[in-house]
């Protein structure tokens, strides 16, 4: 569905372009018969003429408009040197072609060649040509921006979803009703010490992401710090099962990454990892840096099922399945989520996005 939605996007353009660039010529051509007329010069005998250069006109402008689509990426100043260099070779193909197609035409009139009148044309063009690159130009950086928009506001609603669910996911009643009935347990073994460190870590938890903004990005330490929380109330009912070790380069601490983003893979890590294994949980939270990416990886010991791409959604949970969307929501260049079993014991789930330093 999302390559259908671009090819459309792409198709729209296209016949939006051929449209304004025939219509820009067509006015052009229309405005030198008027011209021709009030200057009492009868259009007829340059109408075919002037129809063959509109004709290679409208062809060197799709030209030009292709490459500057193709190049829309980079510098805006390359971007701007590039279209005055081809509006003059444009300019002077139809120069030439205006002044070799008259002397055809009418060889009792020939016009001999004259450096002024043939500067005249070629300038004339060329203000015709740039003057349409620089208004695609800004015609595919209004496009951007409004894209930039949809994806913001996107974003911003995957955000407040995710905030939603998170919260679902923390205060849903198997949580709780887990973690009360440990607190009690505790008490009844006489154990009151071990009870109030757990609600403890239950209220610091649920404090820390109760005030969190879900439209701003955290550095990488505060969110493995609310991960850490969770972690802590798991280990007060787990604490002879469950073993946490952390892999995070000082350097990418700073690192922003949207808030409770970890939160899902972490507790199906926790959830599956005990749930499939009567033994000890190993569960590795790594962070490391490839080129321009962030990688987040999260890693349990695990039965699952075989591998899955966490993009194609194909037997996925509702936790894993959210995190793919939003971040690829987020970031839809480089944001992906690939999870699945590495060995038949353990389960490994990857993020990428892009690398931002606070």
């Amino acid at each position: 569905m999302k390559n259908l939605d671009i090819d459309r996007s792409a198709l729209e353009i296209f016949r939006m372009t051929l449209l304004l660039v025939s219509g820009f010529w067509a006015a052009e051509f229309m405005i030198c018969c008027l011209l021709w007329t009030i200057l009492g010069v009868s259009p007829w005998e340059y109408i075919p003429i002037k129809a063959v250069v509109s004709l290679l006109s409208i062809i060197l402008t799709l030209i030009v408009t292709y490459i500057i689509a193709y190049m829309r990426n980079i510098n805006l100043i390359i971007q701007v040197f590039i279209c005055f260099v081809l509006s003059i070779l444009s300019s002077t193909l139809t120069s030439v072609l205006d002044y070799y197609l008259y002397n055809a035409v009418h060889p009792s009139l020939a016009i001999e060649y004259n450096l002024a009148n043939f500067c005249y044309t070629l300038f004339y063009g060329l203000s015709l040509f740039f003057g349409w690159s620089s208004f695609f130009v800004a015609y595919l950086y209004n496009l951007e921006i409004r894209a930039h928009e949809r994806r913001l506001a996107a974003s911003r609603e995957e955000a407040l979803n995710a905030k939603m669910q998170a919260l679902h996911y923390q205060i849903n009643p198997h949580f709780l009703f887990n973690t009360l009935n440990s607190v009690v347990g505790l008490i009844e073994e006489g154990a009151p010490a071990s009870a109030s460190r757990m609600i403890m870590s239950l209220s610091s938890f649920l404090r820390s992401t109760l005030e969190l903004d879900p439209l701003r990005d955290l550095p990488l330490a505060d969110e493995l710090a609310l991960q850490a929380a969770y972690l802590k109330v798991e280990s007060e009912r787990f604490s002879d099962r469950m073993n946490v070790t952390l892999h995070v380069p000082h350097e990418l601490e700073g690192a922003l990454v949207p808030s409770l983003i970890l939160q899902p893979l972490v507790e199906n890590a926790v959830k599956h990892g005990l749930g499939y294994s009567s033994g000890n949980l190993e569960i590795v939270i790594s962070a490391f840096r490839e080129g321009q990416s962030l990688k987040l990886l999260v890693e349990n010991d695990s039965k699952a099922s075989d591998k899955v791409n966490i993009p194609d959604r194909t037997g996925l949970g509702i936790g894993l399945s959210n995190v793919a969307h939003r971040i690829q929501t987020r970031f839809p260049q480089s944001g992906t989520l690939v999870a699945g079993p590495v060995s038949p014991s353990r389960f490994r789930a990857l993020l990428t996005m892009p690398l931002r330093l606070a």
